[in-house]
């Protein structure tokens, strides 16, 4: 009885259309049961949220717990921030020529050195007028002197410590350069004379992140005498004395926001000179081990045995 309009239905469609819905009831998959289907994840899940039952359900709850059972939970590389205040370094770094204050301008070798201090100052100059845009009061003959009450303040700020105002003078580059390694420390150090006045050597108007966001870089020449000490946390004499005053050459590096009109000029950084002398030896206070003492025994009463004098060899080649 139902045979009859399924063969008439049949007949009305086309061979293809019923060939295929044949197929269709033919696939394996159809027919497979649904506990056979496994589904598979393609995407990796960033976030895996934590279970019912968890007792620590933060981070740093569960990095908490894992440091006080002893387990040692690795540092974190934290990127380190961009600051626009200053920039990252010293754009064509002054290169000072050999021998400088020790040759005389009459020389050769000072002839030779005058030429190439004119040639310099032909990019100098262009800087200059950028820097004068931002800056109407900037100028190459005042400013050497401005700039060394900058150098003078900062020392100071920074033998005291006084953070504030030690910003405010150096920029965020130089500043962990100055203050490092100086916690259990006692600087003193003195400005005595000038040697030398100072003068401009090089002015650069580098530009960062964007073409109009300029600093202006000047570089000073300074031939001064100072005295600097250094103290360890004992008290004892690591580096220099108070009493005893250098003659100081260094080429220091001033730098300052110019689009930033409340910026100011502040100690950037010093240019080493490759043909600078070494710096004398620190002198470390060393920890020597003493003799094993009992509970109840004090070091006073340890009796020292004189140790026998070292025999001399001599060494024939």
């Amino acid at each position: 009885m139902m045979a009859a309009p399924l063969q008439l239905s049949m007949a009305k469609q086309p061979l293809c259309i019923c060939l295929q819905r044949v197929e269709c009831l033919l696939n394996p998959a159809r027919l497979a049961p649904f506990s056979l289907v496994v589904p598979v994840r393609t995407k990796k899940r960033h976030f895996i949220p934590p279970s019912v039952n968890a007792k620590y359900a933060t981070p740093e709850e569960q990095k908490k717990h894992a440091r006080a059972a002893g387990f040692v939970v690795p540092h974190e590389q934290l990127a380190r921030p961009m600051n626009i205040a200053c920039t990252a370094g010293i754009f064509d770094a002054y290169v000072p020529p050999e021998g400088d204050a020790r040759i005389s301008s009459l020389s050769k070798e000072g002839l030779k050195q005058r030429a190439e201090q004119l040639k310099q100052n032909a990019a100098s100059q262009l800087a200059i007028r950028k820097v004068k845009d931002h800056d109407p009061d900037f100028s190459t003959k005042t400013f050497p002197v401005k700039a060394q009450e900058i150098l003078i303040e900062a020392h100071n700020n920074l033998t005291n410590f006084n953070k504030q105002k030690l910003h405010s003078l150096v920029t965020e580059r130089c500043y962990p350069e100055m203050v490092r390694g100086n916690r259990y420390k006692t600087i003193r150090w003195s400005f005595v004379e000038s040697l030398e006045p100072p003068r401009v050597v090089q002015v650069r108007c580098p530009d960062m992140v964007s073409k109009g966001n300029l600093y202006g870089q000047v570089t000073v020449r300074m031939h001064t005498r100072q005295t600097l000490a250094i103290y360890d946390r004992f008290g004892r004499l690591m580096y220099g004395g108070e009493q005893i005053p250098k003659d100081v050459l260094e080429y220091v590096v001033f730098e300052r926001h110019l689009v930033n009109p409340y910026g100011l000029w502040r100690l950037h950084g010093k240019i080493v000179p490759a043909w600078a002398p070494p710096k004398d030896p620190i002198i470390k206070t060393v920890l020597i081990p003493g003799p094993t003492l009992e509970p109840l025994q004090e070091y006073e009463d340890v009796s020292f045995s004189e140790a026998a004098p070292i025999q001399q060899t001599q060494w024939h080649q």
